[in-house]
């Protein structure tokens, strides 16, 4: 462990005294922005066992280009605006947390990592225990893994951390590219999603789900394992951009995000569209390569947006509130959905299938206002949302 101090350290750190408001909004809004990919995958026929289907069922504009029409195209455009957006943005600001999360340790003199080992278990756990009862596409196990590791580089020189942020994404880049090209070159099958897994989400009973979840356990992780080098990356990212002052609402903050808007809107949105209709084969260009870009680009189009209309109004205020507890938000929005499409539930994504996909977007809307109001309410009384508040509590009895 290192004892974190020195004049680097505090210059570097020197904005943690104070909360920056753009980075909840910006959680806020990736929270929303996960629920907009999650809700497809709970209202599909066989809910989260698309994932081992293949890109057939998974690419943004797959229903459209096999059946053009106006509810199609809403749900293409919709999946694409949302595939891998929100979680790069995530990943990205859990790259922030740390940086901060290292900053309060370097203002105290602390050791680090120190502590900072068992936030990293308790998020494991957490996400263990998601993924076995809750969904399968979770993230908080691979997050766990990647802040150890990112932790460590901390402690590194910035030299040291540019070279590995570097390598890893062109280890991520070499990686998606060896996958993409197989998928176009090499014949798929396309059966789409096997009827008994149709059924065990339509009428099978909870543990069945949980026990499908454990029995497939390797495969549904696969996202967290060829992605592990982009997490890397987006953290690193995440880190450099908190300690440029990209999200201050001063000059400089203001500069830094014009010039992410200006690339990341410009180039990512272009090629999410053209890798998107080049079909289901493209999907992993679309969702881990595009979507990384993109996500720098909402950093500045929230923060433009944030600097105009200022952080006082309902929207704003709502989705800081959101922010201030995402982890609870991100847990909450999946047991919901859970609730509200499978079979031991309400059973809505059997009962409303063939209706097309309106009923999803309405879906997505009323969930998120639910969570943007209970946080609003929330904060009102609260310091912390629930799940904060648990991990609080751990946490102090773990030192």
């Amino acid at each position: 462990m290192t004892r974190v101090t020195g004049a680097t350290e505090s210059r570097n750190t020197a904005r943690t005294s104070g909360r920056l408001p753009l980075i909840d909004v910006l959680r806020g809004v990736a929270i929303l922005g996960t629920l907009a990919t999650n809700v497809w995958l709970f209202t599909a026929p066989g809910g989260e066992s698309v994932m081992l289907a293949g890109n057939g069922e998974l690419g943004p504009m797959s229903a459209f280009l096999e059946n053009p029409s106006a509810g199609t195209f809403a749900e293409g455009l919709f999946r694409a605006a949302a595939n891998g957006k929100f979680l790069a943005l995530l990943t990205l600001l859990f790259g922030v947390g740390l940086a901060i999360q290292f900053g309060s340790a370097a203002k105290r003199g602390t050791r680090w990592p120190g502590p900072y080992k068992w936030r990293a278990l308790f998020l494991f756990v957490e996400g263990a225990v998601h993924f076995t009862l809750v969904f399968a596409a979770d993230v908080l196990m691979g997050y766990a893994l990647v802040s150890l590791l990112v932790a460590w580089l901390l402690t590194r020189s910035e030299r040291f951390r540019d070279t590995v942020m570097w390598l890893s994404l062109a280890v991520h880049l070499a990686v998606m590219g060896l996958l993409t090209t197989a998928l176009v070159l090499l014949p798929t099958s396309d059966e789409g999603v096997p009827r008994e897994w149709v059924d065990l989400y339509a009428h099978g009973s909870y543990i069945d789900q949980i026990a499908f979840r454990l029995d497939n356990v390797v495969s549904l992780r696969a996202e967290a394992i060829i992605t592990f080098a982009m997490m890397v990356f987006m953290f690193l990212v995440g880190v450099r951009l908190f300690r440029a002052g990209a999200f201050g609402a001063d000059p400089t903050g203001r500069r830094i995000r014009s010039r992410l808007l200006g690339w990341g809107m410009g180039l990512g949105v272009p090629l999410t569209l053209i890798a998107s209709l080049a079909g289901p084969d493209w999907f992993l260009v679309d969702r881990y390569v595009v979507a990384p870009l993109v996500a720098l680009g909402l950093i500045g189009l929230v923060g433009r947006l944030l600097d105009r209309v200022g952080g006082d109004g309902p929207v704003a205020t709502s989705m800081s509130a959101l922010g201030r507890m995402a982890m609870t938000g991100y847990l909450a929005q999946n047991v919901i959905l859970m609730v509200l499409c499978y079979g031991f539930g309400l059973g809505l994504a059997e009962r409303v299938a063939g209706t097309g996909p309106w009923w999803v977007l309405g879906l997505w809307f009323g969930v998120s206002l639910l969570l943007l109001v209970a946080s609003t309410l929330w904060q009102r009384r609260y310091d912390h949302g629930p799940m904060e508040a648990l991990q609080k509590r751990v946490l102090s009895r773990a030192r």
